[in-house]
């Protein structure tokens, strides 16, 4: 078999999911890194004095994470798109929390026009863009989560489509029809 990281981390994921616990033990450093990356990258686009720290983040991730007991475990890519989908809800819980302690808050909109570039924007309102997508995963789950893995799991196209299983192109069709979506959803409309 390949020992690169990548396939390493399949067949760890696969022991893992098989009830090897010693395979969880050697992926975690390997993860680790990533998970940690991904939170670095999340907590960049808030606001300035966010109150939850890229350790916190991974930490709460990686616990929900490992208690992932009816997971069929494939590859490394549908790991990073859980565990993207886990920072996801984490973060907008937080933000959801503090915008409630706030009676109101003081969300900021953001556009999704630039959403590819999104990963160096901040102050992302994550309440709006949770909202959008869960409004959006009602009628097209799969181009919700196009924009789950692209936008918080920091995915490319080819891991996407690897993760579901579809063609590039019709990630990439599918990327412009959300976001096109999503703007819409986000920038004004009176529903809400």
């Amino acid at each position: 078999m390949d020992s690169s990281p990548r396939s390493n981390v399949t067949e760890l994921l696969i022991g893992w999911g098989n009830g090897d616990r010693s395979a969880l033990d050697e992926m975690l450093p390997v993860v680790y890194a990533e998970l940690k990356k991904l939170a670095s990258v999340y907590l960049k686009r808030e606001r300035a004095g966010h109150t939850l720290q890229t350790t916190a983040l991974v930490h709460e991730a990686y616990s929900k994470l490992v208690d992932q007991k009816s997971v069929d475990w494939k590859n490394r890519a549908q790991f990073l798109g859980i565990a993207a989908e886990i920072m996801r809800r984490i973060l907008t819980h937080h933000a959801r929390d503090r915008a409630a302690a706030k009676r109101g808050g003081s969300a900021e909109r953001v556009s999704l026009s630039l959403a590819e570039r999104s990963i160096a924007q901040p102050n992302v309102d994550l309440i709006a863009l949770d909202d959008a997508l869960t409004a959006l995963s009602s009628f097209d789950e799969r181009k919700s989560r196009i924009v789950e893995l692209k936008f918080f799991g920091g995915m490319t196209t080819e891991e996407i489509a690897e993760v579901l299983q579809v063609s590039i192109g019709t990630v990439e069709r599918d990327w412009n029809l959300a976001r096109a979506w999503l703007f819409r959803a986000i920038s004004g409309s009176p529903e809400s």
